[in-house]
């Protein structure tokens, strides 16, 4: 299995849209009795909150496309323009 970044965001926002489900789930089930506007300002307060936490993590950890190597920078990776003072047949 492949390993991939960490992204806090989507957790955070995972987390209350499945709490939101839950709550609806013991709604319907009998468990207790919800008012139908208390999801509403937990789902989006939970997704308000994960955009917060993305954000954040993103002003901690950087881009990740900025540690590439100097080559690719300069547009020489495969399939990418090349040098951009030569001429183009597309302009």
């Amino acid at each position: 299995m492949l390993r991939h970044e960490f992204q806090p965001g989507k957790l955070v926002g995972g987390l209350f849209v499945t709490a939101a489900g839950v709550i609806y789930l013991g709604d319907a089930a009998g468990a207790w009795q919800t008012p139908w506007f208390v999801v509403l300002p937990l789902t989006f307060g939970g997704l308000c909150l994960a955009g917060a936490v993305a954000s954040i993590h993103h002003a901690i950890r950087g881009n990740r496309a900025s540690c590439r190597t100097e080559g690719e920078d300069r547009g020489e990776r495969r399939g990418g323009r090349g040098r951009q003072d030569e001429p183009s047949h597309w302009a």
